[in-house]
């Protein structure tokens, strides 16, 4: 175990300000130097972030005691500093928590002690609220209550961050925030082209990065379900290969990320071109006979980001379904292997691909012929993403199999969507090997367009 970095202890007596700014200056560069070098010499991602959250907690609370504000104050870590995790450029979010009921006279003192801390070198994002302006800036932005549901009490009232918690909580609507977060998905989803594989992906904010993560910790805290995927494996909405297969996903994400800000010297989120070859580098990829070490890195980069869309799909399904629990009428039954549930197809029972699996290629063919189903159920992707290893040569040349691979472009609706679906969780490219060996190639000359076949079925 790593002992913590620590904040050198206050001269007695009492710095005055400006050598208290230049001794925590200084603590704060040498402490980061510090972290990187061990980030470099041991490559453990987590150990990094929570060393330099805890680095800057012990400049804050150093602040805290030389200023002496008001004794009904709190200073409270918000959003992913809150967490315990800054990343290299992260900024510093904090609120100065006030009591309801106190006057201004501590305006003077906080905006002095907020200029000291960009003094220091440290960027950060402040707020100053009473407990019921916390409570009705929630009510408003969805982004404010999420920061606030990973608040930590860094120096000041327990008494005051004690209210605030219990009255926040109070106010936490699980039905509503998982409503509102999912909207949110949504819309980053389409501000980044509702794709992971762009050619300079945001590795924080588009889909199958780490937002996508993080809202799963986030509703599963707000619901109390648990903020940790072997706590979520724990009750059962995921199991425990998927809990373990997120934790690899995320370490990656945590690397690249890290990766980025110290390469681009400042908050950078987008494998740029220029930093690609850089990043492939930093993770000791070598290029191949075939391809650049920047392609390696990025194919890389894309099936991660594929793993995670696939199973934050599962997960926010089978939280909703946890949240938003409904008297369930009889399934419709579709054939032998399918029935409908709540409009999603769902699989007969959970080892009908295993017993059957030509029924792999069936559930996208009622996906097209059904336009009644809005999309499948958690346990029929989870079905199909463990069947997908079923798909071998000797499926791949049962006539059968091949007539119904056919049918799937001979339907009048939905040949496109689901066709996206098979490639997003494998059918496709275990299907057609060729295919599978081609999923996220980079494309390096944007003059260069190959289109898909266009297929007009009549």
């Amino acid at each position: 175990m790593t002992a913590p970095l620590s904040v050198p202890e206050a001269s007695d007596p009492p710095d005055s300000t400006p050598a208290l700014v230049a001794r925590l200056r200084n603590a704060l560069q040498e402490g980061q130097t510090e972290l990187r070098n061990r980030y470099t010499r041991q490559g453990d991602a987590l150990a990094m972030l929570r060393g330099r959250a805890m680095l800057v907690d012990g400049i804050l609370r150093e602040l805290w005691r030389h200023f002496t504000l008001p004794l009904p104050l709190a200073l409270v870590a918000v959003g992913g500093y809150g967490r315990g995790e800054l990343y290299p450029a992260s900024d510093v979010d904090i609120l100065l928590l006030l009591p309801d009921g106190m006057g201004s006279h501590h305006d003077a003192g906080i905006e002095r002690t907020i200029g000291v801390l960009w003094d220091i070198g440290l960027d950060v994002g402040h707020s100053v609220r009473s407990i019921s302006e916390c409570v009705a800036e929630a009510d408003r932005d969805i982004t404010v209550q999420t920061s606030l549901l990973e608040a930590r009490l860094l120096a000041g009232s327990r008494k005051t961050f004690v209210a605030f918690t219990t009255t926040m909580r109070a106010h936490l609507d699980p039905q509503a925030f998982f409503k509102a977060k999912r909207l949110e998905q949504e819309e980053r989803y389409a501000r980044h082209n509702d794709t992971p594989y762009s050619l300079e992906p945001n590795c924080k904010e588009s889909p199958g990065g780490l937002r996508d993560l993080q809202i799963i910790s986030w509703i599963g805290r707000a619901a109390g379900l648990g903020a940790t995927w072997r706590k979520l494996a724990g009750i059962g909405l995921i199991t425990q290969a998927e809990a373990r297969q997120l934790e690899r996903s995320e370490t990656f994400l945590r690397h690249v990320r890290i990766r980025l800000h110290y390469l681009a010297k400042r908050r950078e989120e987008k494998l740029m071109f220029d930093h690609q070859e850089a990043l492939a580098k930093a993770f000791g990829i070598q290029r191949s006979a075939a391809k650049r070490a920047s392609e390696l890195l990025m194919q890389r980069y894309y099936r991660n980001a594929k793993h995670i869309t696939q199973l934050n799909t599962i997960l926010l399904q089978n939280i909703d379904e946890h949240l938003f629990p409904v008297e369930r009428s009889a399934p419709v039954f579709i054939n032998e292997h399918f029935q409908m549930d709540r409009e999603m197809l769902d699989v007969s029972s959970e080892d009908v691909f295993e017993r059957q699996p030509r029924a792999i290629l069936e559930s996208f063919l009622m996906m097209e012929q059904h336009p009644e189903l809005k999309g499948m159920t958690a346990r029929t992707l989870r079905a199909l993403w463990r069947a997908r290893s079923l798909i071998d040569a000797q499926f791949r040349r049962d006539p059968a199999n091949r007539a119904l691979f056919l049918a799937l472009f001979q339907q009048r609706r939905g040949m496109v969507h689901e066709f996206r679906r098979m490639n997003q969780y494998d059918i496709l490219g275990h299907y057609l090997p060729a295919f599978g060996k081609i999923v996220g190639q980079m494309q390096h000359d944007l003059f260069l367009y190959i289109p898909w076949i266009s297929i007009s079925c009549r």
